[in-house]
């Protein structure tokens, strides 16, 4: 059984495109999962050149593990959408899910009104300065923010 994330309808069978009491589309639409703990994710190793590049999130668990990007612009967003800056292809990340803002006081991470919400350090917020070491949490991806030498 499903439920429309948007009206509650209790929807029984195959999933519709569209809820049928709202309309509200809901294949391909972002799924809901419970946050998993940090301690629980295997570290990936940061090494001196995810530093070196400057301000970055390094992903240690999640489909793109291992890999990085770099925060080189004062406004990047993250999300589901391809047109995404940070582009995390899986259904627990929103389309428009998540904006980091690189100033010369550092980066920080504000929640774009996702459906699972943007977590540091285990926590939801809807916006957080980040540290170095500082785990993120998008949806069921888990990245390390290095400030490397820009922040």
């Amino acid at each position: 059984m499903t439920t429309c994330p948007v009206c509650g309808e209790q929807i029984e069978g195959p999933v519709p495109a569209e809820c049928p009491r709202c309309h509200a589309r809901l294949q391909d639409a972002t799924h809901s999962f419970e946050p998993i703990e940090v301690a629980e994710a295997p570290a990936v190793p940061v090494t001196a050149e995810h530093v070196a590049e400057g301000p970055a999130l390094v992903v240690r668990k999640g489909a793109e593990s291992g890999e990085r990007f770099v925060i080189d612009r004062e406004r990047l967003t993250v999300g589901r959408d391809p047109e995404s800056d940070i582009f995390l292809n899986d259904v627990t990340v929103s389309r428009s899910h998540a904006v980091l803002k690189l100033t010369s006081e550092g980066v920080t991470i504000e929640d774009a009104g996702s459906l699972n919400g943007t977590y540091v350090n285990g926590i939801r917020v809807d916006s957080a300065p980040l540290a170095a070491g500082d785990i993120v949490q998008i949806g069921l991806f888990q990245m390390v923010y290095v400030p490397g030498s820009g922040a």
